[in-house]
């Protein structure tokens, strides 16, 4: 690294010229602290007794050879203030920390762990014309450990219980809430203290490699949260770092955050270059597919408030930091949370944009549960909501998010949110989960969701995975593994998903009946119909364009998931000659109350072709039917 750089906010690779780096003999100790009278060296090493650091010219850097200083050992350094007063704090650049509430930073070799993953990361891209189904995880509250007195499972012991799960129910992607070191369990990671140590909760750097080292080798893709805009006030790690603000804005009304915690002052090229490092620390250093970048509402305008303006600073860090990444880290993801209508959030910075490559659909969230909360007799006038999506989609490269904000702080979980009694709960989010499958977006879906959790996420305590004991929850369980396979394995959900073309409506004027019907595809088809009314419908006519027919590939009022329809009754429609609106063909099908089926499109000669695999999946269906039913006869 060229200091230059670091000052002048260009450098991505600070954390191999900062913090301590073991040499052939002994450790090598570099900390920035303009502000400092002086510094010194604390550690097990030197009794913790302190060893003046070497200040290097007049630009703030502070280091020290300790010939005695070993792997695993612990350190801090002592800053002497220019007022006098005197504070330890833990290495900024710091790659691994001590459990709180302990605070000290760890010598950490970073080539400890050899990744075996090169076929993985010379194959991955964006995703954009693949699947991409991610599964959204708080390491320590997925499954705990009864044997550790925290609860936790290592990096290393999750990788075996969490990898074949996933792949199992047919998630691409699992992207963890922030694993860098954090005070405050019940932040889940968001106000950090270590922004390039892994969190000792749950291990080591080396461990948490092999974690990632293990997904990609069985063909899932890791993301992680990244905080850019704000970090913990704890006295021994940024905050007054030197004496002075250094990362963070002086007291002022934008020197705190909502959440309480410091605003990262962008205006500073070392603060910059703190932070894109850390960045690209942890893509390059640990392999990570990409980055979620949390708050960045709060970056574009001061505050997260359009109301004060644009944050110019931290605008033209973000690109700067996205554009950087992009070169160094061809095919890593990086994925906005933003809530805003800033413009051009995913196009690319040389065409203005901010530079992400995916941002999250916080619309589509929100106004697809407010419409499922809405009673049936009232969502005629509310129809709408569900079709507004559409009309933005095309303006950014956007991923549907149901994440774990959704389901805490008495907001209620995902199946708590349905409008109705027990069973019409599980009904109706069967069909918002086909809703959100079936529509164009990459897919993100917070732990817990998929088995029909009642109880709102506590970080204190794993999933309720007992539930899968009954009928209900058991048949939602295998119905989402259904939704997820099918999405991953059908052409017509993902190719080409951000092209109008992909995407038509068929029916999108039944509010009385509170109906819609889009298809999804260009070569290979997919017709989707929702029943999101309490009616049953013998027969719903909409109109199509040719002479088509139409398999049913998914029913969520199958009995298979608990619902009212035998699997026998499985259907094959084809269109009849007769003008419907525009369209100079119709298609006549039932569809239950608060229900979704997808249907494949399909002519004549592949019918021909495919009717021998079709009896035999059938058949194949069939018996796992009667498996199933003699389960649940069992479980009741």
């Amino acid at each position: 690294m060229h200091l230059q750089d670091f000052y002048d906010g260009k450098a991505f690779d600070a954390y191999e010229y900062f913090g301590a780096h073991l040499q052939e003999e002994g450790v090598i100790f570099r900390v920035y602290a303009p502000g400092a009278k002086s510094v010194a060296l604390i550690g097990e090493f030197n009794e913790w007794q302190g060893e003046p650091m070497n200040k290097e010219g007049q630009g703030g850097v502070y280091s020290l050879v300790c010939l005695n200083a070993q792997k695993g050992q612990m350190y801090k350094y002592r800053i002497y203030q220019a007022d006098g007063g005197v504070v330890e704090h833990c290495d900024p650049y710091g790659f691994g920390m001590e459990l709180r509430p302990n605070s000290a930073s760890i010598i950490v070799d970073l080539n400890e762990y050899q990744f075996q993953d090169n076929k993985w990361l010379a194959q991955r891209d964006l995703n954009h014309d693949k699947p991409m189904n991610i599964y959204e995880v708080h390491l320590g509250s997925w499954k705990t450990n009864p044997d550790d007195e925290n609860g936790w499972y290592s990096y290393s012991e999750i990788a075996d219980k969490l990898i074949p799960y996933v792949k199992e129910q047919g998630y691409t992607h699992i992207e963890f809430l922030p694993l860098s070191e954090h005070p405050a369990d019940c932040s889940w990671g968001y106000q950090i203290t270590g922004f390039y140590s892994p969190t000792s909760r749950y291990g080591t750097a080396a461990q948490l490699k092999e974690l990632v080292d293990k997904c990609h080798q069985a063909g899932i893709g890791v993301i992680m949260d990244f905080v850019p805009v704000h970090f913990a006030m704890d006295y021994y790690a940024l905050a007054n770092f030197d004496g002075t603000k250094l990362y963070e804005y002086p007291p002022q009304d934008i020197s705190q955050s909502e959440w309480g915690s410091c605003n990262f002052m962008h205006s500073r090229g070392e603060v910059c270059c703190f932070l894109q490092s850390a960045a690209n620390y942890w893509l390059k250093e640990f392999h990570f597919d990409g980055l979620r970048m949390d708050a960045i509402s709060n970056a574009l305008y001061w505050m997260g408030d359009p109301k004060r303006g644009v944050n110019g600073c931290t605008v033209n860090f973000i690109k700067r930091m996205n554009a950087g990444l992009h070169k160094l880290n061809p095919g890593a993801m990086l994925i906005a949370e933003d809530s805003t209508s800033f413009l051009k959030v995913t196009a690319p910075v040389e065409y203005e944009g901010l530079g992400f490559d995916y941002k999250w659909d916080m619309g589509f969230m929100n106004d697809t549960l407010n419409y499922f909360k809405t009673p049936p007799e009232e969502r005629p006038q509310h129809y709408h909501k569900l079709t507004f999506s559409m009309l933005y989609f095309y303006n950014e490269y956007y991923l549907l998010p149901f994440s774990h904000d959704e389901v805490v702080h008495g907001k209620a979980t995902i199946m708590q949110k349905m409008w109705g009694d027990y069973e019409d709960k599980f009904k109706q989010c069967k069909a918002l989960y086909t809703y959100m499958y079936t529509h164009p977006g990459k897919k993100l879906n917070f732990m817990g969701n998929e088995i029909g959790q009642f109880r709102e996420w506590d970080e204190t305590r794993e999933q309720d995975w007992d539930l899968l004991k009954y009928p209900s929850h058991d048949s939602f369980h295998e119905y989402m593994r259904t939704l997820n396979q099918l999405y991953v394995s059908h052409p017509a959900l993902y190719e080409g998903e951000y092209n109008s073309e992909t995407f038509k409506w068929l029916e999108v004027n039944a509010m009385a009946e509170s109906v819609y019907i889009y298809q999804r595809g260009v070569q290979s088809k997919l017709v989707v119909a929702l029943n999101l009314s309490n009616n049953t419908y013998e027969s719903f006519k909409f109109g199509v364009d040719e002479v088509v027919t139409l398999r049913e590939v998914l029913n969520s009022d199958s009995d298979i998931y608990g619902g009212s329809t035998p699997l026998s009754q499985i259907s094959e429609i084809k269109a009849q000659k007769a003008e419907i609106g525009e369209h100079p063909y119709f298609v006549d099908i039932s569809l239950s109350p608060f229900s979704a089926k997808i249907f494949e499109v399909i002519n004549e000669k592949v019918m021909m072709n495919s009717l021998g695999s079709r009896k035999s999946e059938f058949r194949k269906r069939e018996r796992g039917h009667h498996h199933r039913k003699s389960i649940h006869s069992r479980k009741n």
